[in-house]
């Protein structure tokens, strides 16, 4: 099973602006070649961090309505949540030391 979460619009608000603990969201598209590239380290990341910090993969595809309420224009992006607020943000595929440093200072 995987560590990463699924998140709809159905979804969000409780796994992202509700979550106790920061919440790395990857906004992607199944076309995109980039997302694909940094797929296998957020992956990673869910799964080292799972009891620090939640990732959730939105389709930004079959949610566009949360992506453009979150002004994504380009993925992969990447944004961190905090306390239901966004903490960091960060667009285009980067190696996973470059991801964790977009949250290792919040958990």
């Amino acid at each position: 099973m995987s560590a990463e979460v699924t998140l709809t619009s159905e979804n969000f608000k409780k796994e992202v602006l509700e979550s106790k603990i920061p919440v790395l969201v990857d906004f992607w598209a199944e076309w995109c070649m980039p997302c694909k590239m940094i797929a296998p380290s957020v992956a990673q990341i869910a799964e080292s961090y799972k009891d620090r910090i939640k990732v959730g993969k939105l389709n930004v595809d079959e949610q566009s309505d949360l992506a453009s309420q979150y002004g994504i224009i380009s993925i992969p992006t990447l944004i961190v949540f905090k306390d239901g607020q966004v903490a960091r943000q960060k667009v285009g595929a980067m190696p996973r030391h470059e991801i964790e440093k977009l949250f290792l200072d919040l958990i």
